[in-house]
Protein backbone atom coordinates (compact mmCIF):
# COMPACT_ATOMS: atom_id res chain seq x y z
CA UNK A 1 0.00 0.00 0.00
CA UNK A 2 1.21 3.34 -0.79
CA UNK A 3 -0.52 5.36 2.03
CA UNK A 4 1.06 6.85 5.15
CA UNK A 5 -1.82 5.86 7.30
CA UNK A 6 -4.06 3.31 6.97
CA UNK A 7 -7.20 2.47 8.35
CA UNK A 8 -8.94 -1.14 8.28
CA UNK A 9 -12.53 -2.03 9.38
CA UNK A 10 -12.60 -4.73 12.26
CA UNK A 11 -14.65 -7.66 12.23
CA UNK A 12 -14.92 -7.53 16.04
CA UNK A 13 -17.05 -5.23 18.10
CA UNK A 14 -14.93 -2.43 19.94
CA UNK A 15 -14.03 -4.21 22.81
CA UNK A 16 -13.43 -7.48 21.18
CA UNK A 17 -10.93 -6.08 19.13
CA UNK A 18 -8.66 -4.16 21.56
CA UNK A 19 -9.39 -8.34 23.75
CA UNK A 20 -7.86 -9.95 20.64
CA UNK A 21 -5.16 -7.79 20.08
CA UNK A 22 -4.23 -8.17 23.75
CA UNK A 23 -3.85 -11.45 23.61
CA UNK A 24 -2.94 -11.77 19.27
CA UNK A 25 0.10 -9.79 20.58
CA UNK A 26 1.76 -11.52 22.88
CA UNK A 27 1.37 -14.92 20.92
CA UNK A 28 3.27 -13.46 18.14
CA UNK A 29 6.42 -12.97 20.20
CA UNK A 30 5.57 -8.90 21.08
CA UNK A 31 5.27 -7.18 23.75
CA UNK A 32 1.81 -4.55 24.60
CA UNK A 33 3.40 -1.87 26.59
CA UNK A 34 0.69 -0.29 27.43
CA UNK A 35 -2.79 0.76 26.33
CA UNK A 36 -4.12 4.07 25.75
CA UNK A 37 -7.80 4.91 26.58
CA UNK A 38 -7.97 8.12 24.97
CA UNK A 39 -12.31 8.54 25.37
CA UNK A 40 -11.01 8.22 29.17
CA UNK A 41 -8.67 10.81 29.38
CA UNK A 42 -10.96 13.39 27.64
CA UNK A 43 -13.43 12.35 29.90
CA UNK A 44 -11.08 13.34 32.67
CA UNK A 45 -10.57 16.66 30.80
CA UNK A 46 -14.51 17.25 30.58
CA UNK A 47 -14.77 15.83 26.85
CA UNK A 48 -17.13 13.05 25.40
CA UNK A 49 -15.56 11.33 22.47
CA UNK A 50 -16.85 7.74 21.45
CA UNK A 51 -14.41 4.56 22.62
CA UNK A 52 -10.77 5.11 21.02
CA UNK A 53 -7.86 2.93 22.71
CA UNK A 54 -4.44 3.13 20.99
CA UNK A 55 -2.11 -0.33 22.10
CA UNK A 56 1.99 0.04 21.97
CA UNK A 57 3.85 -2.67 21.26
CA UNK A 58 7.19 -3.34 21.18
CA UNK A 59 9.37 -7.00 20.04
CA UNK A 60 12.42 -6.21 21.98
CA UNK A 61 15.15 -7.61 19.02
CA UNK A 62 13.76 -4.90 17.04
CA UNK A 63 13.88 -2.37 19.08
CA UNK A 64 17.46 -3.59 20.60
CA UNK A 65 18.56 -2.84 16.71
CA UNK A 66 17.58 0.72 16.49
CA UNK A 67 18.59 1.45 19.95
CA UNK A 68 21.75 -0.38 20.72
CA UNK A 69 23.08 2.10 17.43
CA UNK A 70 23.91 5.95 18.71
CA UNK A 71 23.35 6.56 15.12
CA UNK A 72 20.35 4.96 14.81
CA UNK A 73 18.56 6.39 18.31
CA UNK A 74 17.32 9.80 16.35
CA UNK A 75 14.57 6.99 15.36
CA UNK A 76 13.34 6.00 19.03
CA UNK A 77 11.04 8.77 18.77
CA UNK A 78 8.51 6.35 16.21
CA UNK A 79 8.84 3.39 19.04
CA UNK A 80 6.98 1.81 20.29
CA UNK A 81 4.63 0.83 17.43
CA UNK A 82 1.16 1.41 17.55
CA UNK A 83 -1.94 0.68 16.80
CA UNK A 84 -5.45 2.50 17.24
CA UNK A 85 -8.54 0.46 17.81
CA UNK A 86 -12.03 2.90 17.77
CA UNK A 87 -15.76 3.64 16.99
CA UNK A 88 -17.23 6.22 14.52
CA UNK A 89 -20.07 7.52 14.64
CA UNK A 90 -21.22 4.85 11.81
CA UNK A 91 -20.88 1.98 15.19
CA UNK A 92 -18.25 0.34 13.72
CA UNK A 93 -14.73 -0.38 14.70
CA UNK A 94 -11.84 0.88 13.04
CA UNK A 95 -8.20 -0.19 13.57
CA UNK A 96 -5.47 2.32 11.95
CA UNK A 97 -1.88 2.50 12.06
CA UNK A 98 1.46 4.10 10.16
CA UNK A 99 2.58 2.43 7.11
CA UNK A 100 6.46 2.34 8.87
CA UNK A 101 7.39 0.26 6.06
CA UNK A 102 6.59 3.33 3.59
CA UNK A 103 8.49 5.70 5.64
CA UNK A 104 11.30 3.20 6.55
CA UNK A 105 11.78 2.93 2.53
CA UNK A 106 13.28 6.79 2.48
CA UNK A 107 15.32 6.32 5.59
CA UNK A 108 17.31 2.88 3.77
CA UNK A 109 19.64 0.69 5.66
CA UNK A 110 19.18 -1.17 9.20
CA UNK A 111 16.20 1.23 9.78
CA UNK A 112 14.43 0.52 6.73
CA UNK A 113 15.07 -3.45 7.72
CA UNK A 114 13.71 -3.58 11.25
CA UNK A 115 11.10 -1.38 10.30
CA UNK A 116 9.80 -3.36 7.52
CA UNK A 117 10.04 -6.59 9.45
CA UNK A 118 8.18 -5.22 12.35
CA UNK A 119 5.36 -3.58 9.95
CA UNK A 120 4.61 -7.00 8.46
CA UNK A 121 4.39 -8.85 11.36
CA UNK A 122 2.18 -6.34 12.88
CA UNK A 123 0.44 -6.10 9.77
CA UNK A 124 0.10 -10.49 9.93
CA UNK A 125 -1.31 -9.63 13.51
CA UNK A 126 -4.08 -6.93 12.37
CA UNK A 127 -5.04 -9.10 9.14
CA UNK A 128 -6.76 -11.41 11.67
CA UNK A 129 -8.53 -8.89 13.30
CA UNK A 130 -9.83 -6.54 10.11
CA UNK A 131 -12.02 -7.22 7.28
CA UNK A 132 -10.38 -8.47 3.99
Amino acid sequence: MDQMFLESKSRYSFEETVNKFSEMIPESGWKVIYVHDLQETMRKNGKEIIPVKVIELCKPDYAYSLLSDDDLRIYSNMMPCRISVYEKADGNTYVSRMNSAMLASQIGGVVQEVMSASYREAEEIIGKIIEQ
